[in-house]
């Protein structure tokens, strides 16, 4: 029986794009122990993940970490961040590892110069080859998410008014160059002719206030209301997802929900657009996402987005139409009453 420690210490979206190294390696290495490690702050997002055996959290305890993980003799270890700390615990463990191709020269010329020499190859791909030497294939399945019945939202979580059925609107995201303006979300929701469920952190309560004081009963401010396997669960019933670069567009993914990704200070040239695999791609006669950005010179302009605008304009979020995002929403709506 072959044991494997996984590492992927963060992000919501980098762990849930790596979902299907975790479903590919149990399922086609007969009796494989899967283990993973990542930070301790990130545990909700792989807590009820079936195919994972036992997990390991980091929080600032490397040495005690590393103890604990060289007890497992692991057989392999699949390195999904390559950052000093996995490569301490790779140099620790001393088990036979294979790593992940990062791009990072590729990533650095593109968002400091504008020069393109990414592989088009989405990063879920790129997860998958980490393990080809192992005889382990891309199933074609896409994305991973697993709830937990505890975080199951039950009817009265939400309002009645939403209960027909509603459009989640992420306007969260960790950094100031992924995220609409609150004047452009505020003209976007005017426009939107169905009724809308806000999604975010603590950190957007405030915004999602002002967005939902154009109709606060269209529009519900669920920011900061909700965990995260929760606003997860209001993704899964939703009937539309429109949201920024951000975990929750890609947890969408996992559920198969037509999407609509807004991009401003990142975007899909960093091989990180929407993914849904192969499989039920190739049985969509309807565009199942569209990606929203303006493909600016200067964008992108950061791998995970900026705390401002590198050029002062940040024309990429400013300058999109809202009138005819809006229109694109309520079509896609139209369509699914």
């Amino acid at each position: 029986m072959p044991k494997i420690l996984v590492i992927r210490f963060s992000s919501i979206g980098d762990i849930v794009l790596a979902s299907p190294v975790f479903r590919c390696l149990k399922k086609q290495l007969a009796d494989t122990e899967l283990h993973f490690v990542t930070k301790r702050s990130f545990a909700a997002v792989t807590s009820a993940n079936p195919y994972i055996d036992h997990f390991f959290y980091y929080e600032d305890n490397m040495e005690e970490l590393i103890a604990s993980l060289k007890k497992e003799k692991y057989d392999y270890v699949i390195d999904l961040h390559r950052n000093w700390r996995s490569r301490k615990i790779r140099k620790a463990l001393k088990a036979k590892s294979y790593v992940i191709r990062k791009l990072t020269v590729e990533k650095f010329l593109l968002t400091e110069f504008g020069i393109n020499l990414m592989p088009k190859r989405h990063i879920t791909q790129r997860s998958l080859d980490t393990i080809l030497p192992l005889g382990v294939k891309d199933d074609g399945y896409g994305l991973d998410y697993f709830i937990p019945e505890k975080d199951r939202l039950k009817q009265e979580d939400l309002p009645m008014s939403h209960s027909a059925g509603y459009l989640a609107l992420v306007i969260g995201a960790n950094h100031y160059t992924k995220r609409l303006p609150v004047d452009q979300l505020r003209t976007l929701c005017s426009l939107i002719e169905y009724p809308i469920i806000l999604l975010g952190g603590k950190d957007e309560t405030a915004a999602g206030q002002q967005v939902a004081a154009i109709d606060d009963v269209r529009i519900y401010n669920a920011c900061g209301k909700f965990s995260l396997n929760e606003s997860a669960d209001i993704v899964r019933g939703a009937k539309l997802v429109v949201s920024h670069d951000t975990g929750l567009q890609y947890i969408a993914c996992a559920f198969r929900k037509p999407l609509l990704a807004i991009w401003g200070g990142t975007s899909p040239k960093l091989d990180v657009e929407p993914y849904y695999g192969s499989l039920f791609m190739q049985n969509q006669q309807e565009p199942v996402y569209e990606n929203v950005l303006m493909d600016l010179r200067c964008q992108p302009c950061s791998k995970y987005g900026g705390s401002s605008c590198p050029l002062g304009h940040f024309r990429c979020m400013k300058g999109l139409d809202m009138g005819r995002l809006a229109a694109q929403i309520n079509q896609r709506l139209h369509t699914k009453k």
